[in-house]
């Protein structure tokens, strides 16, 4: 069977992209390689991955900075300007790399595309989440026991403040049933006098005014008798019956 036909796309599935751009990349640097010992080329080959990864090939015996020397040279392209474009690119470069390299951590660490990793990349992996997960429940812990604790302080503000007003309601009670025994002892007292007692001074006025009238009032009468035989013959002797009474005053 001969190899099919592959349509020339973006490999959406980023699997196989990888696994494609891997078998092509290697590829790709074997054949420059081969043409360059095959030919006696000077071949200089420089390959981003899309996590900006940079892979180079130059032709034996040679640099890279010598080849793109020689680029510039032909190029007539200033070494100033290419310089300052190089840095620019080498910067934007290096930026997208880190980049694509913290977004691939927060990938792999949430537990997608970990189809690229190998088996160290993935135990690296396992302990880096081990020892984040660590840092997180300690700080879970400590802010669980900061918690524990200001509830603890508040209880305790509580039941102070608890013991502070049964207290003053106990007080309270004790002086209501105080003023209660004196109100009933008031009217023990005022049950026992006589209601004569509040008119005593009334009665010690009218007794010193009898006080000073008890000398006796002396007043005569006389009786005569019934009988007409004994009227005239009483009177006529000069004796007669007399009655004395005293008046107090």
């Amino acid at each position: 069977m001969g190899r099919g036909k592959i349509e020339i796309k973006r490999i959406e599935n980023p699997t196989n992209r990888q696994v494609t751009f891997s078998k092509r990349r290697g590829g790709l640097l074997k054949k420059a390689n081969e043409l360059a010992i095959l030919c006696d080329a000077h071949v200089g080959l420089v390959i981003f991955s899309n996590t900006g990864k940079m892979f180079e090939y130059c032709s034996p015996h040679l640099s890279m900075r010598q080849l793109i020397d020689r680029y510039q040279r032909t190029t007539n392209t200033g070494f100033e300007e290419t310089n300052n474009q190089q840095h620019m690119i080498f910067e934007i470069s290096r930026m997208r790399d880190e980049n694509r390299k913290l977004q691939d951590s927060m990938r792999q660490f949430i537990g997608e595309d970990l189809a690229s990793m190998t088996l160290n990349e993935l135990n690296q992996l396992e302990e880096q989440l081990e020892f984040s997960a660590n840092k997180v429940r300690a700080r879970k812990h400590h802010l669980l026991d900061q918690q524990l604790e200001n509830l603890r302080r508040k209880e305790h503000i509580l039941e102070d403040e608890h013991q502070h007003l049964c207290r003053m309601i106990a007080e309270h009670q004790m002086a209501i049933e105080q003023q209660a025994q004196q109100v009933e002892v008031m009217e023990h007292k005022v049950g026992d006098v006589p209601m004569l007692e509040h008119f005593g001074h009334f009665y010690a006025e009218e007794t010193s005014r009898n006080l000073l009238q008890l000398s006796p009032q002396l007043h005569e009468f006389r009786l005569q008798p019934t009988q007409p035989n004994l009227q005239d013959a009483a009177f006529q002797a000069g004796h007669g019956l007399q009655l004395w009474y005293m008046i107090y005053l």
